[in-house]
């Protein structure tokens, strides 16, 4: 009788850490990829792929400890980390509560990633453009990224989600959809100043076109409110004018190496120097003993630009 529990005991054990399929790993996600396709705009095809790819369809150690099904590592992460040895040991990779948090987190990745914002110029139905892409913007080490993810979408015909459809078909279609037009609509902007950055100090910045709210600005930078206004020392209802300098990054500690002081103009304030230098503002106030960045300062007076 006790053998027989064992076997038992063996047999229940072997059921639960038995392996997912690709099918299993499809029809169990498919529909958050497609969710998830409207919601951000990443193809479905190309969710599925990457997480079948990089998450063994489920089975890797980060999917089933920590629920990173595109092995996302810890970079500008503050939530729970889970360790494992990749490019080197011991490296620090996201974890998550849940695996919809992991495909919500891979597509605002995509999305809030400056290196990645040419794929969101893509047709969303163009998933080997989309494949070739991600390995040209550095997303894996591997040289073969592309190939295998192309292949993983052809070989189960993923890129029928890339229309919008939950469940793949029963029967293989005849001939593979047109990828000309993508039939899906959702609210992600395209970032118009993609191809339109200058750069201040190694600082880059865009100059507004048309009169906008800052908040409506930040989407179409794909970037938070919060960060422009942070960067560019404005208020949270600020309205941006054409011609406005707008700076997407964070401003430098101290101004370049042939910039030591600047001789204070008519009516300037530390604001209007932090913005022509890209140092930050609260750098110059501490430089110059200064308590208030809209201080209108004394003219010809010199204001140091770095320790």
């Amino acid at each position: 009788m006790r053998i027989l529990f064992t076997i038992y005991c063996f047999f229940i054990a072997g059921l639960a850490y038995s392996q997912i399929t690709p099918e299993q790993y499809i029809s169990t996600f498919s529909d958050l990829a497609v969710k998830e396709m409207k919601r951000a705009g990443v193809p479905a095809s190309i969710t599925l792929a990457q997480g079948m790819l990089e998450s063994g369809n489920g089975n890797s150690y980060l999917a089933t400890k920590g629920k990173n099904h595109f092995g996302i590592k810890c970079h500008k992460w503050t939530g729970d980390k889970i360790y494992r040895d990749d490019d080197a040991k011991d490296e620090c990779f996201r974890k998550y509560k849940n695996v919809e948090q992991s495909f919500i987190d891979h597509s605002n990745f995509l999305k809030e990633n400056s290196r990645y914002h040419f794929l969101f110029d893509l047709e969303i139905t163009d998933y080997k453009a989309w494949a070739k892409g991600l390995k040209k913007a550095g997303y894996a080490t591997n040289p073969n990224y592309a190939t295998s993810l192309i292949n993983l979408i052809e070989k189960h015909e993923l890129y029928n989600f890339d229309l919008g459809i939950s469940k793949p078909k029963e029967d293989k279609p005849t001939k593979r959809p047109e990828r000309t037009k993508a039939p899906v609509k959702d609210d992600f902007i395209v970032n118009p100043y993609l191809n339109a950055y200058n750069y201040n100090n190694n600082v880059p910045y865009i100059v507004v076109v048309d009169t906008i709210e800052i908040a409506d600005l930040a989407r179409q930078l794909d970037m938070m409110r919060w960060q422009l206004v942070k960067y560019n020392d404005l208020d949270k209802n600020s309205i941006l004018y054409p011609g406005d300098n707008i700076y997407i990054k964070p401003k430098r500690n101290k101004a370049e190496k042939q910039y030591n002081v600047h001789i204070v103009e008519q009516n300037e304030t530390v604001r209007d120097i932090s913005e022509k230098y890209a140092v930050k503002s609260k750098k110059l106030l501490k430089f110059n003993d200064l308590t208030d960045i809209d201080q209108e300062l004394k003219v010809g007076s010199e204001i140091k630009l770095r320790r």
